[in-house]
C-alpha cells in the first residue's frame, strides 16, 4: 500500500487482489483510475463497497496489487463512535491550537504556543463557518458530544474531515440517521464540492443524483456511467434492453441448434439402417459389410460432433447472454391474517411525553390498515417514541395503549438469534407453524432450499436484513401493526425495493419512521406525522417544504 507525495487528488488501484482470513474473496484483480470530481459507488449489499473505500483509505491492505492514493485523505465510515465525554474542539481536533490562541491572546508568548498555531490563525473561526455549513450552527465548540444527537454526531465528524481540507474524500453511507435537515446540509455540500475527489458509497437516490458519474461495483468488477443515478438508471434500462434482446437471439439459437443435432441423429439412425438393409439384400462380404459400416459410423460421428459443438457454443452464447440480464428478485407473500378492518381502532397515544427526545404531550390515534410515516429532526424521539408503543421503555408521563398484535423491527436488527438458521429464527417467532409452511414462506422471501438452513451470524447486510422482515412478517400471531425504524439504513437499492414489494402484501398497519422520503412514497403512505415537540399531523407536499426538499443548490463549503 503506498500513499506517495504525488499530485494532489488522485486514486488509482491495480491489479487488487483482496482475501479475508477465511479465503474468502472480494477482489480479484481488480484495476481502475478514479477521475476528478464527485463519484458515486453503488451495488448490491455483499460487493464489497465499504471494503473498497478502507482499502483506498489504507486500513486494510490487499492481499495483492497495489492502491496509490495521491494528496491528503479523509474517510468518514458507515458506523462513527465518538467519546460522548469529548467537547466539540476536541473531536474537531483543534482543541490544542484553540488553548495556543487563547494563551497568546492572554499574552503568553512561549515558543510552544506559536508552534502550536503554525498558519492556522483562523482556525476557529473555520471550524464554526464549517459547523454552520453544516446545520451546527447552534453547536458550541465548548459543548460535549454527548449533548449531540446521532445525527448531529455524523455531521461533526464530517466537519472535523473537512477542516483537513482533504483533497480525497471518501464518504461511506454518509445519510444514514440524518434527519430531512441534516440530509440537505449534506446534499448542498456535496453539490459544491469543486476540487479533488469525492467517493460517495450511497443508497441515498437523492444523494447519487448529485455526482458527476456512477462507478457500479459487480462481480468484482467496477463499470462506468456519466451523470446522477437517474442517468444511470436510463443507462442500464437501454443496456438492459439490449442484453434481453440478445438473450432472446441467444435462447433461439440453442433451440435452433438442438433441432439440427436431433434431425442429424435421426438421419445418421435411418442411413445406417437402409445400409444394412442393402448389405442383406446384395448379401455383401463380411469384411466390406463391415468396412462399409465403419465408414458410415464415422461420417455420422463426425456429422453429430460437428452439430454436437454447435450446441455447445450456443448454449455458452446464451450463458454469457443470460449473465448480462439482471433479475433482481422481489419478495412476493401473501399476508391475509394480517388485514385489520378499515374502523377498527389499532393504536392509541393520549397526551404522552417520552424519557428521551422532545415530546412533552402528544396524541395520536391509528385506525385500520393505515400506512403512518413518522418524520422528524434528529433528537426529536421517533425511535423512543416505537420503543414506548412497544413496551420496551415507559412513558414519562400519559400512554400507548396498542389493540393488536404488534411486531417491531428496529435498526439494529437484533430479532435474529446468530448461532440458529434462517429458518429456525422464524420458527421462533411462529411457534405452531409447521415447518414446510415456513420454508414454502421463506423461498418467497429469496431463502430457497439450504439458504433457509444458513445460520444468521453469516448472513450479509441485505440477506440479516430479508431474514430479520420475514420473523417479523410471519410471526405468530400475524402482526396487524407493524413498527419499522429506518428500514433503508445500510440497503442497496435492489434491497430497498425487495422491501417495498414485501409491504406491498401487508394488510395491517404500518408505523415507519424514516427519513427516506422517495422510499416512504413508494409505499403508499396515507398519512404523515411530524414528531417534535408535539405529533402534528402533515401531508407529504408539505413535508417535503418544511425538510428543505426544493431543487438542489450549491450553497454548501465542501
Amino acid at each position: 500500500m503506498s500513499h506517495p507525495t504525488a499530485p494532489a487528488a488522485s486514486v488509482s488501484v491495480s491489479h487488487l487482489t483482496h482475501r479475508w482470513p477465511d479465503g474468502t474473496g472480494l477482489f480479484d484483480g481488480l484495476s481502475l483510475t478514479v477521475p476528478r470530481g464527485r463519484t458515486g459507488l453503488v451495488g448490491t449489499n455483499g460487493t464489497g463497497k465499504s471494503t473498497l473505500l478502507r482499502l483506498l483509505a489504507g486500513e486494510l491492505r490487499p492481499t495483492e496489487g497495489s492502491v496509490t492514493v495521491g494528496g491528503n485523505l479523509a474517510h468518514l465510515p458507515q458506523d462513527i463512535t465518538l467519546d460522548t465525554e469529548l467537547r466539540v474542539d476536541a473531536a474537531l481536533g483543534i482543541a490544542e491550537r484553540r488553548a495556543a490562541l487563547r494563551a497568546i491572546e492572554a499574552g503568553d508568548v512561549r515558543e510552544a504556543h506559536f508552534a502550536t498555531v503554525g498558519d492556522d490563525w483562523d482556525v476557529e473561526e473555520r471550524a464554526l463557518a464549517t459547523l454552520g455549513s453544516l446545520g451546527l450552527g447552534a453547536v458550541g465548540l465548548d459543548r460535549t458530544v454527548g449533548q449531540l444527537s446521532g445525527g448531529e454526531t455524523v455531521l461533526l465528524r464530517l466537519a472535523a474531515l473537512l477542516l483537513e481540507r482533504p483533497d480525497v474524500l471518501l464518504l461511506d453511507e454518509p445519510t444514514n440517521n440524518l434527519d430531512l435537515f441534516a440530509r440537505r446540509r449534506l446534499y448542498d455540500a456535496v453539490d459544491s464540492w469543486r476540487t479533488g475527489i469525492l467517493i460517495v458509497v450511497s443508497h441515498d437516490r437523492d444523494l447519487l443524483e448529485r455526482v458527476d458519474r456512477i462507478a457500479e461495483l459487480r462481480s468484482g468488477a467496477v463499470s462506468w456511467y456519466g451523470g446522477g443515478w437517474s442517468a444511470y438508471q436510463e443507462a442500464l434500462a437501454t443496456q438492459q434492453e439490449a442484453a434481453g434482446r440478445t438473450l432472446r437471439s441467444a435462447e433461439a439459437d440453442v433451440r435452433r441448434r438442438q433441432r439440427e443435432l436431433e434431425e442429424t441423429r435421426i438421419k445418421v439412425d435411418r442411413r445406417r439402417r437402409h445400409d444394412k438393409k442393402l448389405d442383406d439384400r446384395r448379401k455383401a462380404p463380411r469384411i466390406v459389410a463391415g468396412e462399409r459400416k465403419r465408414s458410415a459410423q464415422e461420417s455420422g460421428d463426425r456429422l453429430r460432433g460437428l452439430h454436437e459443438d454447435r450446441l455447445a457454443e450456443a448454449r455458452e452464447r446464451r450463458e454469457e447472454a443470460a449473465d448480462a440480464v439482471r433479475r433482481d428478485a422481489e419478495i412476493k407473500v401473501s399476508l391475509p391474517r394480517t388485514a385489520v378492518p378499515a374502523g377498527r381502532t389499532v393504536l392509541t397515544v393520549r397526551e404522552l411525553s417520552l424519557p428521551y427526545g422532545r415530546l412533552r404531550d402528544g396524541s395520536l390515534q391509528v385506525r385500520g390498515p393505515e400506512r403512518i410515516a413518522l418524520v422528524g429532526r434528529n433528537g426529536a424521539g421517533k425511535t423512543t417514541l416505537l420503543r414506548t408503543v412497544t413496551g420496551e421503555l415507559a412513558p414519562g408521563a400519559g400512554e400507548a395503549t396498542v389493540s393488536v398484535p404488534l411486531k417491531f423491527l428496529p435498526q439494529r436488527l437484533d430479532v435474529l438469534d446468530d448461532t440458529l438458521s434462517v429458518a429456525a429464527n422464524v420458527a421462533r417467532t411462529a411457534p405452531g407453524t409447521t415447518d414446510n409452511e415456513i420454508r414454502s414462506q421463506l423461498a418467497r422471501f429469496l431463502f430457497k432450499g439450504a439458504r433457509a438452513e444458513q445460520p444468521a451470524g453469516t448472513l450479509s447486510g441485505g440477506e440479516r436484513f430479508r431474514a430479520a422482515l420475514a420473523a417479523t412478517m410471519l410471526a405468530a400471531p400475524a402482526p396487524q401493526l407493524l413498527l419499522l425504524d429506518e428500514p433503508t439504513n445500510n440497503l442497496d437499492v435492489a434491497s430497498v425495493r425487495q422491501l417495498a414489494s414485501a409491504l406491498e402484501s401487508y394488510e395491517g398497519a404500518l408505523l415507519i419512521a424514516s427519513h427516506d422520503l422517495p422510499f416512504l412514497e413508494s409505499v403508499a403512505i396515507t398519512r404523515w406525522i411530524v414528531l417534535d415537540d408535539e405529533l402534528r399531523e402533515s401531508d407529504a407536499e408539505e413535508v417535503r417544504a418544511l425538510f428543505g426538499y426544493a431543487e438542489p443548490t450549491a450553497t454548501g463549503t465542501l
